[in-house]
């Protein structure tokens, strides 16, 4: 599955986030969790439901899920200042309210980098002909 929200995109196949068909470093915590947030965009997920859904149930700070988002959200070029993508509700738990359009199929970074990459040398066809030369003479 592929998520497109404004110039980024998500795609969980291949579990790399994209900005403008270039790689952006992301952790795979951080993935996760912006993975589940956009899953779950209807609904306000709580700090307990995104602990268990990242960590397996392991014992986890607060802090750690903390440091996860932070990093989940600068890497879509948001903050916690600036909730353009990801919202803290206060005492409920976090939402991503960005737009979103879901897609299926390749990825389109990568789609693009197949599609301008220069070809083989060898891939090209020749021709089994002689070329043939008109001499002045």
């Amino acid at each position: 599955m592929r998520y497109l929200f404004e110039e980024y995109e998500l795609d969980t196949g291949r579990r790399e986030l994209y900005r403008d068909s270039s790689v952006v470093a992301l952790t795979p915590q951080a993935f996760d969790l912006l993975d589940y947030l956009i899953r779950n965009r209807e609904r306000v997920v709580s700090k307990d439901e995104l602990i268990a859904a990242i960590w397996k149930g392991r014992c986890v700070s607060e802090a750690a899920l903390t440091t996860r988002l932070n990093a989940a959200r600068s890497a879509i070029g948001d903050s916690g200042e600036d909730q353009r993508l990801i919202k803290t509700l206060p005492r409920k738990g976090y939402r991503f309210i960005g737009t979103v359009q879901e897609t299926h199929g390749a990825s389109m970074a990568v789609a693009d980098s197949q599609r301008t990459a220069p070809k083989n040398a060898s891939s090209f066809p020749t021709s089994r002909r002689s070329p043939s030369f008109h001499s002045p003479i």
